[in-house]
């Protein structure tokens, strides 16, 4: 008996645990990180859609050469305050 309850509180020692804090769902660290997510997603879907015309031939080479650059530059940036809130987090 004495057995099964040691082994019940070892097992559910994790359960009974704090959680680790987070920010609450309405906080301004919440509502920034999901901002970020949402303006990398965009990010890679545009890039995505210029890589996809570009080799489809619906761009040209000079257009897409001039788009390239500010949305990657963006994606970057995007991607860079993502890692960094997560490193203060």
């Amino acid at each position: 008996m004495t057995f099964a309850v040691a082994a019940l509180l070892y097992v559910t020692r994790p359960l009974l645990a704090a959680p680790e804090p987070r920010p609450p769902i309405g906080s301004d660290a919440m509502s920034r990180r999901l901002a970020l997510v949402e303006e990398r997603d965009r990010a890679v879907a545009a890039l995505r859609e210029l890589e996809f015309d570009h080799r489809t031939g619906k761009l040209s080479e000079r257009d897409y050469r001039e788009l390239i650059g500010p949305l990657r530059h963006r994606a970057v940036e995007t991607l860079r305050a993502l890692e960094l809130g997560d490193r203060e987090g």
